[in-house]
């Protein structure tokens, strides 16, 4: 399946791209266009679009595309999934929904690839999505150690 959201990548848009491809769509194919060109070049294409404005795949109040993306497809009984879309959240806004810790540290991370010279999105999105390998690595061991430490409470 196609899947397009803007150009330009930026924290949301590069975990919505990982999320997809590791957990919904082990085929899919990305394509980056313009905010204005997303709906016509998704209806021409096929594709999902996500992470633009007024699409089910996009912000949603004050949660996220990751989020969207999480609730849609039914991953929100992974609990490290879950975890990582709260991270993505405190990067990709005001980071009041959640007051995730990790979030700074991720939006500074992303700002970061932006800005070392990487030809386009798809060259940006492989070289970043080793950072959501480890945070997903990260946020399961942290939900293990939630659910050993409930475990031993009761």
């Amino acid at each position: 399946m196609k899947w397009i959201p803007r150009k330009r990548v930026k924290v949301d848009r590069v975990a919505c791209t990982w999320l997809i491809k590791k957990f919904v769509d082990p085929q899919a194919e990305f394509l980056f266009v313009p905010a204005a060109e997303v709906l016509a070049v998704a209806q021409r294409e096929g594709a999902i679009p996500y992470d633009v404005a007024n699409v089910e795949l996009g912000h949603q109040g004050q949660e996220c595309s990751f989020e969207a993306i999480l609730k849609k497809y039914n991953l929100t009984n992974n609990p490290a999934l879950v975890l990582l879309g709260r991270i993505v959240n405190g990067a990709d806004t005001d980071n009041t929904l959640w007051y995730q810790p990790e979030g700074p540290g991720l939006q500074a991370i992303g700002e970061g690839f932006r800005h070392l010279g990487y030809g386009d999105d798809h060259d940006i999105i492989a070289a970043e999505w080793i950072v959501y390998d480890a945070l997903y690595a990260y946020c399961q061991q942290r939900t293990e150690q939630n659910t050993s430490s409930e475990r031993a409470k009761n």
